[in-house]
């Protein structure tokens, strides 16, 4: 993909992306850091998120890490504390961390549901309502909520998982009401299907290798590939940009055109 900032773009800013130990949330973190920014990883996986971590130190960036579950309410007050006081400021929160359950709701046990509600919709409360006290004090900032299009467009098998999803679409909307004033500009993106492990969970059943499952997605999406964690990067980073600056309250599907259908 065709770089469109500046290597500096973001430089003297720092950013915290929770879920970043892979998929989406590493190739966000990485890009950031390309750009200047100064990046908090942070998932439940350490070898993974050290791997980042060199990744991006390796290519001249900078990165610290942090290792926890944002499903618990304790740990996400801490991740922002935390990453203020290691990163001396908080000027971006990308809510990306994510679990996806298939399957009709029958199947759900009480503890999957459960699961899905902690890690999708509280995480992200949680992790907003500590990172707004921060950015009030230093004048602004940016959060960016990694929704799904299917909170946008229904999916069969996929009730639970696009609840959660659906509540972060009007969860970002009322947010960025509530704080415009404050400066602190709050948008969401719905990713489509993004070349990550996570993209293989609901075909698995129909016992398609990953190169299969692949293809057959091209043919569902309009534009004719699956997308790449650059796209989804690249989105968080205009969001996160000055050239966003009259964005709040954005749903912004990065999909390849599947939620126009």
């Amino acid at each position: 993909m065709e770089n469109l900032y500046a290597a500096d773009a973001f430089a003297g800013k720092t950013v915290l992306v929770t879920g970043s130990t892979s998929g989406i949330g590493a190739g966000t973190a990485k890009a950031f850091a390309a750009h200047g920014a100064k990046v908090m990883v942070s998932g439940r996986n350490l070898e993974r998120g050290e791997a980042v971590v060199a990744d991006i130190r390796a290519a001249g960036g900078t990165a610290e890490l942090i290792i926890g579950d944002v499903a618990e309410a304790e740990f996400c007050k801490t991740l922002i504390a935390e990453s203020v006081a290691r990163l001396g400021r908080l000027d971006i929160l990308i809510n990306n961390a994510g679990i996806a359950i298939n399957g009709k709701i029958a199947s759900h046990s009480n503890a999957a549901w459960q699961a899905l509600i902690d890690t999708n919709i509280s995480a992200v409360f949680y992790l907003s309502r500590a990172a707004i006290g921060h950015m009030k004090q230093q004048g602004g900032g940016v959060i960016i909520n990694m929704s799904s299009e299917c909170g946008l467009i229904g999916y069969e098998d996929l009730a639970a998982y696009s609840a959660t999803k659906g509540a972060i679409v009007m969860f970002t909307k009322v947010l960025a009401l509530d704080h415009a004033s404050d400066k602190i500009r709050v948008n969401a993106i719905c990713p489509g299907d993004i070349d990550t492990p996570m993209t293989d969970i609901g075909w698995q059943a129909l016992n398609l290798t990953s190169e299969e499952i692949r293809e057959k997605l091209k043919e569902h999406i309009p534009i004719g590939r699956v997308g790449r964690t650059e796209d989804i990067a690249a989105a968080a980073m205009f969001l996160a940009s000055d050239a966003a600056g009259f964005v709040t309250g954005a749903i912004l599907p990065v999909d390849g055109g599947t939620t126009t259908r």
